[in-house]
Order: C-alpha cells, then structure tokens, then sequence
C-alpha cells in the first residue's frame, strides 16, 4: 500500500478539531482540580509532593500508552498489569539472583513484556476471538504462572543503582523517569503520524476491511500493535521497581487496569480504533494522577479513589459514544 494511501486513509482520523477542543477542556479540568487541591491541601505544591507527582504520572503516561497502543487497532489489553508484573519480577530476578547488569536485565525484562503481548496479538489475529476474550484470558494466565514461579516473594535486594535512579532528581525537582515517559510520547508521536507502519495500525483500525484489500497486512500490524503495547507495559513495570528499589509481585494487576483506559479514553482515543491521541493520553494520566494525588494529601480513603475514577472513566465513554453518534449524524468520519 503506498504512503499517499495510507496518509489519505488515516490523516482525517488523526486531525480533528473536536478532539483538540477536547483535550483543551480536559486541560482545564486538570487547571480546576489543581486549584482545589492546592486551596484545601497546601501540602499539594510543596517541593516533595510535587516530586511524587511526577514520578507517579510517569508510570501512568506509560501505562496510558501501553493501552492506547491496542486501542489504536479497535481492540483492548486487559493484560497490561499482568505483564507488567512479570517484567517487574523478572527483571529483579535477572539482577538479584542471577546478578546480571542492570541494563542486561532491563533488556530482558522489556523482551519479556513485548514477548508476551507479541502472543496476546498473534492469537488474537489468526483465532479472529475477539481481544477482550483473549487477553482477559491471558492476563490470568500470565500473573498465574508468574505467582506459581516467583512464589509471590518480593526481592528486595536490587543494585543500589536500580533505586538511586528512581530517586534522582534533575534540577531538584523533576524526575528521570517523567523524562523518559515523555520521550516515550515524543517517539510514538512521530511513530504513528510519520511512520508507514504507524500509518497502517491505525488504517486497521479504522476499518480492517477496506485496510486489508489496500494491502495492509492487518494480521501483522494488529500482532505487532499488542507486541508494542506489552513493550511498554513493561516499561511502566520498570519504572515502578526504579521507583520502589525491588521487585514487588503487587505490582500492577488489576490496580493497572482502569488508569489504562483512563489516559487514553479521557484523552481522545476512541474505543473503536482508528486514531490516537498521544498528548490527550498525557493529560489523560496527569488528571488520573493529580486526583489520585491530591485524596491522598487530603487524607481521603482509597476507596473513594476507586469511585471517583469509576465515573470519570463512565462520562468518559459515554462522551465518546454521544461523539460517535453525532458524528454520524453530521456525515463526518468516525476517527
């Protein structure tokens, strides 16, 4: 299939208005929120808290992007955490017990991650079993195999290096790990607008037929699309042990599951594939956090976190569907 119709197929469903009006509402949403928890905690804006933040939202950029990558071809990871954990135990596995390098074992881990969503895909593309079934199966199977080999026990003896570098910070304030999230972003930018294969996942996504008969391999593009997202699913799992200094065998599951669609949805991609919104997705993590952040500084119940989240992530839906239908109505195509 040539550039031109790829580019012809895709640009309309990555240019739109609405969707840039989305996110500029969602950006003072997130203005909004930040005033109340600054006005009710003044703890919010100390140098501390702010820290936390940024190191916090860098996992959920991630996490975001790890979700958006299978979004972008209309189907869905529900494996996110599960993979996440096992990149998580297996890369604190590589660098304690078998006392590998640390970039030898990250290398591992992150191989690991882009493995194990490389299969979620390849069976979802030659079974044609809808992406929910399968990775709901895999998630289980994935975080199942992982408790039953690591016997759920955390390694807490890393290199010092591995939670040094979760604790640096550049110019007293902002952490590594956000600026590696935000490099992440930068690459997946470029990747899907300029990139023929970008231009092909979301040609899939938009309409897997008319794709295919275009000459795009949907099969491959559709396997590789879950290969990158369990790539980056266990890049937030790293980043979480370069936050916590071990490898803790709580990490991700399903506490990773609605952050994930959270960033990505709130942001503007739509659940039926298609496009992508790599900024919306940031914005998307960054009110996820900033919520997350400011209950706690306010001392409220977890629970509450749950509740607040849970509707958020419904309006957001719903805002995509009343999206869809209106767009239909207007003739306009879907994104």
């Amino acid at each position: 299939m040539t550039d031109e119709a790829l580019s012809e197929m895709s640009a309309r469903r990555r240019f739109d208005f609405s969707g840039v009006s989305g996110q500029f509402g969602l950006a003072i949403i997130i203005i909004a929120f930040w005033a109340v928890f600054a006005w009710r905690a003044p703890g919010f804006l100390s140098p501390f808290n702010l820290f936390s933040v940024g190191r916090a939202l860098a996992v959920d950029i991630v996490i975001g992007f790890a979700q958006m990558a299978a979004l972008a071809t209309g189907g869905m990871n529900l494996s996110v955490g599960s993979i996440g954990v096992c990149a998580v135990m297996t890369g604190g596995y590589l660098m304690q017990t078998l006392a590998l390098p640390v970039p030898v074992a990250i290398a591992g881990a992150l191989g690991l991650g882009a493995a194990l969503g490389w299969l979620n895909g390849f069976v979802i593309a030659r079974s044609g079993v809808s992406s929910f079934i399968i990775t709901l199966a895999s998630a289980n199977l994935y975080s199942g195999a992982m408790l039953i080999l690591t016997k759920a026990v955390p390694l807490n003896s890393l290199p010092t290096a591995v939670g040094a570098f979760g604790k640096a910070k550049i110019a007293g304030l902002v952490s590594p790990l956000l600026v590696i999230a935000l490099a992440i972003g930068l690459l997946l930018f470029v990747f899907y607008r300029h990139s023929v294969l970008g231009r092909q996942i979301l040609a899939a996504g938009a309409n897997a037929r008319a794709a295919k008969m275009s000459g795009v391999p949907v099969d491959r593009v559709i396997t590789i699309s879950h290969a990158l997202s369990g790539l980056l699913a266990a890049t937030a799992g790293m980043m979480v042990v370069a936050h916590l200094g071990a490898a803790m065998p709580a990490v991700g599951g399903d506490d990773w599951l609605l952050p994930s669609f959270l960033g990505p949805v709130l942001g503007g991609t739509p659940l039926s594939g298609g496009a992508v919104a790599v900024v919306g997705t940031m914005l998307g993590a960054l009110l996820v956090t900033t919520i997350r952040s400011g209950l706690l500084v306010m001392q409220i119940g977890n629970y509450w976190l749950q509740l607040y989240l849970g509707v958020i992530l419904l309006l957001a839906v719903l805002a995509d569907r009343y999206r869809a239908l209106y767009q239909e109505r207007r003739g306009v195509p879907r994104r």
